[in-house]
């Protein structure tokens, strides 16, 4: 596989971190309006809905949806019933900053599930450019002020992140396994539709379980019916669109580092809402986090 990354490639790592970050923002405001699990129910609901049309290969003969179900049930559990309900759940328990921290060992789990797990071997650029990005994101999180991260206290919402981070590296790995069946697997909307269909049965399983314990409550207003409609098009489609195609590109231990971009690029946006400028430290984490990929991403 060629480490060295292409513009295109480039811009679809970067275009899913970007809209994650939208994700973050968006999943704290209506944290106190929509249950988590039901968040993620509805989010990939009305995903599910938007592919459907797109995606008509999946219903056709020999695709394989059926006879491969293990595969697409898994690829559905990790990708869309676990990773972005545990995120919202954590949101619930711990605060941004804490998450987005945890979250930063991206990178590490990637390594680490691809070293034990798929036998991808772990090149030593690579470790250099996982401590060049989590340094960037440290960055961020500190606001250049080291003694703040002495602060941090990690709570069970950080638990929560860390099984989060774990779930989405084997789904990032499991995407390479070529065993799909060749129309399906040509046809993005198709075979995201199946990942889809497979994790919303899924996220109706924990969503079920989150009403019997907790009762339903949604307050619904046009803020959360907007917030619900970004999540499900843009983080949700979009976004895994783009993660898909630019890790079957550059692979998951280089997709990972673009990862670390999303709490840089949820700093930025809470700084524009919030009316204030970017920092110094931003620009500086900037640099450190991009150093990181192109670090990791040479040859030799």
């Amino acid at each position: 596989m060629n480490r060295n990354l292409s513009l295109s490639t480039i811009v679809l790592l970067t275009v899913s971190p970007i809209l994650w970050a939208g994700n973050a923002v968006v999943g704290r405001l209506v944290r106190d309006a929509v249950p988590p699990m039901t968040l993620n129910l509805l989010r990939w609901s009305i995903a599910l809905v938007v592919l459907l049309p797109l995606g008509r290969a999946a219903f056709a003969q020999g695709s394989g949806v059926l006879a491969n179900w293990r595969r697409y049930s898994m690829l559905g559990l990790l990708g869309v019933g676990t990773y972005n309900s545990l995120l919202y759940l954590a949101l619930h328990t711990s605060t941004p900053i804490n998450v987005t921290l945890v979250a930063s060992g991206m990178p590490v789990w990637m390594m680490l599930v691809g070293r034990y797990f798929f036998k991808v071997p772990v090149r030593p650029r690579q470790v250099a450019g996982a401590i060049l990005s989590i340094a960037g994101v440290l960055v961020v999180l500190s606001r250049g002020d080291w003694q703040q991260l002495a602060a941090l206290r990690l709570v069970v919402g950080d638990l929560y992140t860390i099984l989060a981070t774990i779930a989405w590296s084997f789904y990032s790995w499991m995407l390479l396994q070529k065993t799909d069946a060749p129309a399906l697997r040509a046809d993005w909307a198709a075979f995201l539709l199946v990942q889809v269909g497979y994790g919303v049965l899924w996220s109706a399983a924990a969503t079920g379980a989150e009403w019997a314990v907790s009762g339903i409550h949604i307050a619904w207003s046009w803020p959360v019916v907007a917030a619900l409609a970004y999540v499900a098009i843009g983080p949700a489609i979009v976004a895994m669109r783009c993660w898909g195609a630019g890790v079957m590109r550059a692979g998951p231990n280089i997709g990972a580092f673009f990862i670390n971009l999303t709490p840089l690029f949820t700093a930025l946006f809470s700084s524009a809402l919030l009316g204030e400028p970017p920092r110094l430290y931003h620009a500086l984490a900037f640099v450190l986090i991009v150093g990181g990929i192109a670090w990791s991403s040479r040859q030799g």
